[in-house]
């Protein structure tokens, strides 16, 4: 199944709403390990992206955009930079396509996680966002070769990406403010690793809320 690269504007919407949403809980996670802010960075950069686009029509693409630049120029810290390559690889990859399918999307998660390998040393296991990113985006490829439905695809994508974020509480924080606690940060969920859960699952779940609609129609 797929969709129009138009009526992806939804899933964009959708994405940020879920960040905006959980700006306390996102906060609370940081504050065990950090300053206690990524929630109110990560909400106000996408109330920003908000704004911009509530009275625009744009594609998926060009909404994705609009929050890579509005994350880049207005959020400091590694967040802002990190999330910024993210979005832009995810619209970059589908800029000049009309229709979305599981090919698509893969090659968007794929260049989603090369930008930020690109402005990021994190590694697997550092107790990062690279955490639940990685195996998320391994997850969907390989239900995606095994000839998979999209739908099917990113429904596994959420679970590895569930059971991912909740790894990153038995990890030692390596980077990031995180790693001055040491072994202190074992038991606590990552927050960048918590704020790419969201966001993946807000994107898998439009996009198959919007498949669904297309295929009543």
């Amino acid at each position: 199944m797929s969709f129009s690269n138009k009526d992806g504007r939804i899933i964009v919407l959708a994405v940020i709403e879920e960040i905006i949403k959980n700006r306390n809980y996102l906060s609370e996670i940081d504050a065990a390990v950090g300053d206690g802010d990524h929630g109110i960075n990560m909400s106000k950069g996408f109330q920003l992206a908000k704004d911009e686009i509530d009275d625009k029509e744009l594609t998926m693409s060009e909404g994705f955009m609009v929050i890579s630049k509005v994350l880049v120029s207005k959020i400091g810290g590694s967040m802002g930079p990190l999330y910024g390559s993210f979005f832009r690889g995810l619209s970059i990859a589908s800029k000049d396509k009309e229709v979305i399918d599981g090919v698509i999307l893969e090659e968007m998660l794929t260049k989603a996680y090369s930008n930020i390998s690109m402005v990021s040393n994190a590694n697997i296991g550092d107790k990062t966002l690279i955490d639940v990113l990685d195996p998320a985006i391994q997850v969907f490829k390989e239900k995606l070769s095994d000839g998979n439905a999209m739908e099917d695809c990113l429904r596994e994508m959420i679970e590895a990406a569930r059971r991912a974020l909740e790894n990153t509480k038995e990890m030692v924080a390596k980077v990031g403010r995180a790693s001055r606690l040491g072994s202190r940060s074992i038991g606590h969920q990552d927050a960048g690793a918590t704020s790419c859960f969201l966001i993946l699952q807000s994107l898998a779940k439009s996009v198959i809320l919007l498949e669904g609609t297309n295929k009543e129609e």
